[in-house]
């Protein structure tokens, strides 16, 4: 079950911040500063007030069967909302000499705020032995449904962040190239000081404005442009089928890609749809990650949807086989209390993909 973090939940996440995880980790490692993220996310939860843009939502994959967290993923309404939001946007210039014969395409990276007031995906984090199962499905398009609920919350645009090359010690070939050289910091040192999101603009503005001839750069750095940390693999891959352009910008720390599109293009937020539903047997259909029953990616064959029950205060969504053309949606009595659904109540089904789509042969 994807569901709002809870105050209850700060033991788990701390846990889980420090255990082995797939993907980016946006959660603070100290105790006071993660429940104050708690703190801030519930409040966007739960407020009456109008969206401003500040707020922050926190969400939880927790298994139903055992009650334990095995991921968590996050939304900022407004990237930037204190402060510009930079990026490096990639660009090629062309230059051309006709007495010579001569013309060079040249790419260039231009630091810009562009993305500035789009909604942002924040970390993606989640139990490594649930890494090839359904579940990242969940944790991932999810928040994208929760988007779609409560569009007038958030901007048309999104954008995510995802992790550009760097070795255990902290190496990082972009950073050491540019960052570097302009703020005489390390990669590691200047992460921890902004949290892990984009630079406050009194970083930005150390770096070079105009601007930077890739060509120019170290062949090591030249090669990471665009590159992605093995980390960042499973929450790009999906963030991509979405619909999101991973081309135009790049992470200004370490040239990691930023994937960005249309609210309105996202796979989830144009399949999801008003389902109807009713009572069913009692089946729990995801089991807990040591089980040996979550369904695998590369083996199950059932049709699954991404269902949700609509609601910001009290936000639910689970991964449920899909029904049949024409029937309702068959919730067991553990679906039901998850969802908090009443009959009469509607829900939301965005249908996923075949995991095994039909093979084409030629005649």
């Amino acid at each position: 079950m994807l569901r709002a973090a809870r105050p209850d939940d700060l033991d788990a996440l701390m846990a889980l911040a420090q255990a082995r995880a797939i993907g980016i980790s946006s959660l603070p490692a100290e105790r006071a500063a993660l429940a104050e993220q708690i703190a801030q996310s519930q409040a966007a939860f739960t407020s009456d007030d109008d969206a401003s843009g500040e707020e922050r939502y926190l969400f939880v994959l927790q298994d139903r069967r055992s009650g334990r967290l095995v991921g968590t993923a996050g939304i900022a309404a407004a990237a930037g909302f204190n402060d510009r939001f930079y990026s490096y946007r990639n660009e090629f210039i062309v230059q051309a000499a006709p007495a010579l014969g001569a013309r060079n395409r040249i790419h260039t990276l231009h630091l810009c705020h562009d993305l500035t007031g789009v909604t942002l995906l924040t970390g993606f984090h989640i139990d490594a032995a649930l890494a090839d199962t359904l579940a990242p499905q969940l944790l991932s398009r999810g928040r994208l449904a929760f988007i779609g609920a409560q569009a007038e919350r958030f901007s048309d645009r999104i954008a995510a962040e995802n992790p550009g090359l760097a070795d255990d010690s902290g190496r990082c070939p972009f950073w050491d190239a540019v960052g570097q050289r302009f703020f005489g910091m390390a990669y590691p040192e200047a992460e921890r000081l902004t949290g892990g999101f984009s630079p406050k603009g009194w970083i930005a503005e150390l770096m070079p404005q105009g601007p930077i001839y890739v060509p120019l750069l170290p062949e090591e750095a030249q090669w990471s442009l665009g590159q992605l940390h093995p980390v960042g693999d499973l929450p790009f891959s999906m963030l991509l089928d979405e619909g999101l352009d991973g081309d135009t910008y790049l992470n200004l720390f370490d040239g990691g890609p930023t994937a960005e599109g249309r609210v309105a293009t996202l796979k989830t937020v144009r399949r999801r749809r008003t389902t109807p539903a009713a009572p069913g047997p009692e089946i729990l259909h995801i089991g807990p990650p040591t089980g040996g029953d979550v369904p695998q990616a590369d083996e199950d064959d059932t049709a699954w949807c991404l269902v949700d029950n609509g609601r910001r205060d009290g936000f639910a969504a689970l991964l449920l086989p899909a029904p049949e053309p024409g029937m309702p949606l068959l919730l067991s009595d553990d679906d039901i209390a998850a969802l908090g659904w009443q009959d009469g109540q509607p829900l939301w089904a965005a249908l996923l993909d075949p995991l095994h789509p039909p093979v084409e042969v030629d005649a």
